[in-house]
Order: C-alpha cells, then structure tokens, then sequence
C-alpha cells in the first residue's frame, strides 16, 4: 500500500509541476501580448502620414475688403457673407422645384463621396495602390444604380410601364446592382499587392463606410422629399439654423467649452442655438404648412412628364384650436390657441437638430483631429468643405426618416395603386375580385354588387 501511495503521490506531483510550467508559459504569452499592446498604445499621431494643408480659397475681393481687420472678425465676415450667398441659392432652387432639390442632393453626395475619398489617398498617396481610385468611384456608381433604381421603381411605375427596356431593367434590378457590385468586388482582390494588403483592406473599409455615410443617407433625404417638401426643408433649415445662431451666440458670448473634440464650441452657443432653432422651426413651419407647394407629397405625373405637388392638405396641415396648458394660461393670457399639427412635430425635429444633430459635427472633427486636417476640404471659403457644412445634415435625415415611418407614414394609396398597374391583367382582376369581396363582407358595398 505504501509503494502504490508514493507511486500516486509522485504522479501527482508530476502533473502539478506539469500545470504550473503550462501557467508560467500562458502568463509569458499575455505579459508579451500586454506589452505589445502597449507599445501600440503609446504610438503617437506621428505615424499618422500628413496630409497638405487646404489653400485659402477667400475671392481677393474678399480680402482687400478685409484686410484691416482681425483674423477673427475677418473671418466672422468670410462666414457672413458666404452664407447668405449659400442661404439665397438654396432658395433658388426651392423656387425652381423638387427636380432642382434631387439634383442638389446627388451633386452634394458626389462632393462630400470626393472629399472623404481624397483625404484617404492624400494619406496613404505614397503606397500607390493600384486602382484605389477607380475602385471608389466605380463602387459610388453601383450603389448609387442600386438606390436610385429603387426610387424609380417605387414612384416612376407609370413611366416605367410605357417603356419596355425600363422594364426589364426594373423587374432584375437587384440582380444587375449585386452582379455590378460583385464585379467591383472581384477586381479588388485581383488588385492585391504583396506588402500592402492590410492597407488595401483599410482602404476598402474606407470606401464602404464613406458611402454608407453619404449614398445611404442622401437616398433618405430623396425619401423624405418625397413626402413633401416641407419634411425636406424645415429638418435642413433647423440645423442650418442651429448652426447659425450656436456660432453666433458662441462668438458672443461663449465662455465655456462644451467639447474637447470642437474647443471653439462653448455651452452659451449651444443652448443658444437649442431656443432659437426651436423658435424657427416653430415659425417657418407655420409658414411652409399654408402652402401645398410645400405639404403636398411630390409626385410624378407621367402625362406632363413632371413632378406635381398638388393636393387636399393632410389633416397635419390643417388648422386646429388646442387648448393652453393652465400653468401657461397665466403667463400668455390665451384659453387656446390655433396652429398647424405639423408645427407640433416641427418641436420633435428642432430638439434633434439642436441637442443631437451637433454630434454629427463633432464625430467629423474627431475625424479631422485623427488625420491633422482643419477641413475636409477649401471648397466654401471661411466653412471649409461641403462636408463640413453637411456633417450635420446626413445624420438628420436618417432622424426624419425614422421619424416619418415611426409616427406619421400610414399606407399610400398613390404608391399602392403605381405598382398595382404594372401587375398582370391577371393578377389585377384577382386583386380586385379579393378586394371587392373584402368591401362586401365590410359592409361598405352591397350585395347586390356582386357579379
């Protein structure tokens, strides 16, 4: 017994020797690993290629005007001017139509798709990667086939239906935009290069996030536009003005930082802009609800071959009288008052285009802070690139957009009619045969309709 207990005594000793080298050999492994792990930690940004610096692009005009003043009231002036003469363009363009607007928003996606895409071939520009370029642009042209062709097929059904090759292209378009996606996707591996594929990847992480940034989100401000114009206007003219009157009262009055991301962005402009944005949307909402150019959702009229913007006005465009809150019938004296339900809704997307739209802004300067760049590019002179004017706007649209689906979409007659007529003569008479039926049972038709 004693020579079996030593035997298993010995064994055991064995495999608990056997445990703690397996130990010792695991913790060398995660102490090499955390050291590794610190050594990238402490990498500074100067491994962070630079990239050149914007040029000023100020007209000279500009500049001999200003030249007596500061750098800080010049550019307060630069800002002024430029945005009144954005400000009176944009207006322009609402006069000339909802197509004008579309052509605004593909031509401001295409920008910003450039900026982002520059940036990333400034930086690594030195590598020369094969087809980086032709790769980004050719992948922005199948998505942007895809988007669209979906537009099309939901709102041109009419058109669509007088013209056999749209048709074809409609009924297989999914499988056209994954064969061209594909294509763009095989020619990426062709394209890699011994040495710099992990770059290659990051590249094409890069291209992918920015058109999911910019495709994706102006095909929902296209959506929202589409519902009416005013679910397009008053959402971009609050965080316009939000961004007007949060640099204006931060240049005035700003003491306290808000952000370290953004350090020119003070608590006094952010509340500021949060009241007056809310005051605007309240008043231009008011304003845009008494016209059916602006509440009527857009839509295409195949005979004239143009888009039409008339209608009953919805019951949000309606005026209503609300009763007033006792504690604030003290204050302002009314039992009730008379407004537009819209302009109700029009306090939901002020508050996000002042308290949450800002943190579109600040994400892109963590973008800039990350590659040491001031602006996306020198486009506007005093604001930078169009990107840096539009940071904001791509994350309230997708806002509007759930929005609108969420709370006030209900089915679309217009809509549900366009694709019934591109059915089969077939299929159309069982839809109304089941529909007819369906009235019947309801009540809504008599029975001696049947037939």
């Amino acid at each position: 017994m004693s020579a079996r207990r030593r035997r298993r005594a010995a064994a055991e000793q064995e495999e608990e020797e056997e445990e703690e080298e397996a130990a010792e050999a695991g913790s060398d492994k995660e102490v090499d690993l955390d050291e590794r792990l610190h050594e990238l930690d402490l990498r500074s940004d100067s491994d962070i290629p630079d990239v050149p610096p914007p040029t000023d692009s100020t007209p000279e005009i500009l500049k001999k005007a200003l030249s007596g003043l500061s750098a800080r009231w010049k550019n307060w002036w630069i800002r002024g001017i430029l945005s009144l003469a954005m400000i009176s363009g944009f207006f322009l363009i609402i006069y000339l139509g909802s197509f004008m607007l579309m052509l605004l928003v593909l031509s401001i996606q295409v920008k910003c798709y450039h900026e982002i895409i520059t940036i990333g071939y400034r930086v690594y520009h030195s590598y020369d990667l094969p087809w980086f370029r032709s790769l980004s642009w050719y992948f922005l042209l199948c998505v942007n086939y895809f988007f669209y062709g979906e537009t099309v097929a939901d709102y041109f059904a009419t058109f669509v239906q007088r013209r056999e090759q749209l048709q074809f292209l409609i009924r297989y378009h999914r499988f056209i935009s994954f064969a061209l996606y594909l294509t763009g996707f095989c020619m990426f591996v062709l394209s890699l290069v011994k040495k710099h594929y992990r770059l290659q990847f990051y590249m094409f992480a890069w291209t992918h996030v920015t058109l999911l940034i910019t495709v994706t989100q102006s095909h929902l401000v296209i959506q929202n536009l589409f519902e009416g114009m005013i679910w397009f206007l008053v959402p971009i003219s609050s965080v316009i003005c939000n961004d007007i009157t949060a640099y204006i009262f931060g240049f005035f009055f700003g003491r306290t930082p808000l952000i370290k991301l953004s350090p020119k962005k003070t608590w006094e402009g952010f509340i500021g802009g949060f009241f007056s944005t809310v005051v605007f949307g309240f008043i231009f909402s008011y304003f845009l609800a008494q016209h059916q150019y602006f509440v009527c959702p857009v839509e295409y009229n195949s005979e004239t071959n143009r888009f039409v913007t008339e209608c009953e006005p919805s019951e949000l465009f309606q005026m209503k009288k609300y009763s007033v809150p006792p504690l604030l019938q003290a204050v302002l004296g009314w039992e009730t008052v008379n407004m537009y339900p819209f302009q109700m809704h029009s306090f939901a997307l002020s508050t996000f285009a002042s308290l949450i739209g800002p943190f579109g802004g600040f994400f892109a300067s963590g973008f800039k802070r990350a590659f040491k760049i001031k602006d996306f590019a020198d486009t506007i002179p005093g604001h930078g690139g169009i990107m840096d004017r539009f940071d904001c706007q791509y994350l309230m649209a997708t806002f509007v957009h759930v929005y609108i689906t969420s709370f006030i979409r209900g089915p679309n007659p217009s809509k549900l009619l366009k694709q019934l007529l591109i059915l089969q003569p077939e299929q159309q008479l069982s839809v109304y045969k089941t529909l007819k039926s369906h009235l019947v049972e309801k009540g809504i038709l008599q029975p001696s309709l049947r037939g």
